[in-house]
């Protein structure tokens, strides 16, 4: 028998003697015994494990109740920050409520000031009405008076025209004369009657001036209560400059363009921003506009800037820098002064040069 038949007899037979033959087994155990542990070794090192096992449980209980008790503590503490958090809210609701009830106050102040100067200016404009009517009603009796005279007058000139005819044969040789006279009273009337139409139309031009200067104050006044409202939120910004804006066009026939450019450098407002400014360009002027309802150091400072923007952005020097504004702040008039930045107060004073 050769070797591999021998192998393959072994290896069918095996199992059978194990089985059957205790001493085969103990042979075959002996002889394996250094290829695997045995059964004590196999259950010490398995109650180790689980030993082990018990401790790295125990361990791990333990950070699990440390992370428990940091967990409280730091529920705690954020409990504790947030009613100090709500205190402090709390704390600065009633100092902002207090601060708006006395911004209310000061506005309702302004408010019955402003609604006092209207009463006063209605008072002035009641009084000049009364004027008005009082100069109409003096030119009415005038005009009524110098007719009754005209009728008197004719009256009396028929009379002595009557007369004149009755003594027509006696008088033959003064007609002419009579007639020459005539001529003259007719002339001399007439000249007076043109000199009242002529005092009648400079009296009806007289109050047509005076009523534009009231209509005129009117105005200034609206736009005044207009910046008043823009300022207090009752009015719109953007409303108050186009009212601006149409005054100058209507009062000097320009065109005033609003300009609103990108300034990707920042240079205006320090970071990358819209730049709006209005512009009038006539007759080769550049004049650069401030339309506002009020304007504050800081506002007049930037105007400035965007008006040196607009200067850079195009090439071109502008002639002219305006704020046309109601309400300019004083410390703002001083700077407009330094930069030569002209302020007015309302669209009808810019000057007519422009």
């Amino acid at each position: 028998m050769n070797e591999d038949a021998l192998k393959e007899s072994i290896r069918r037979e095996l199992p059978g003697w194990l089985r059957d033959d205790p001493e085969m087994r103990s042979f075959v155990l002996e002889l394996t015994r250094v290829e695997y542990a045995n059964r004590s070794e196999t259950g010490d090192r398995f109650y180790e494990l689980l030993a082990e096992l018990r401790r790295d449980r125990e361990k791990q209980e333990r950070k699990w109740d440390e992370q428990n008790r940091k967990w409280d503590e730091s529920q705690a503490q954020l409990e504790r920050d947030r009613e100090e958090q709500a205190r402090k809210w709390d704390e600065q609701n009633q100092e902002q409520a207090r601060k708006w009830d006395e911004q209310n106050q000061e506005q309702a102040r302004r408010w019955d000031e402003q609604n006092r100067k209207w009463d006063e200016q209605n008072r002035k404009w009641d009084e000049q009405n009364r004027k008005w009517y009082e100069a109409h009603a003096q030119l009415e009796r005038d005009r009524e008076e110098q007719a009754r005279k005209w009728d008197e007058q004719n009256q009396e000139q028929a009379r002595k025209w009557d007369e004149q005819n009755r003594k027509w044969e006696e008088q033959n040789r003064k007609w002419d004369e009579s007639q020459a006279r005539l001529e003259r009273d007719r002339e001399e009337q007439e000249r007076k009657w043109e000199e009242q139409n002529r005092k009648w139309d400079e009296s009806r031009r007289e109050f047509q001036q005076v009523h534009e200067e009231i209509m005129a104050q009117a105005k200034k006044l609206d736009r005044s209560i207009g910046a008043l409202g823009a300022r207090w939120g009752m009015q719109s910004e953007r409303a108050f400059r186009d009212a601006l804006a149409g005054i100058l066009e209507e009062s000097f026939g320009v065109e005033v363009l609003h300009v609103n450019e990108y300034d990707d450098s920042g240079e205006v407002f320090g970071r990358p921003d819209q730049v709006e400014l209005d512009v009038i360009i006539r007759n080769g002027l550049l004049i650069i506009c401030e339309l506002k309802s009020s304007i504050d150091k800081p506002g007049m400072y930037s105007f400035e800037r965007k008006a040196r923007f607009y200067e850079r952005r195009h090439g071109r020097k502008a002639d002219r820098l305006i704020v046309i504004s109601p309400m300019i702040d004083a410390r703002a008039q001083k700077v407009a002064r330094e930069l030569g930045i002209e302020t007015y107060s309302d669209s009808i004073d810019v000057e007519t040069e422009i």
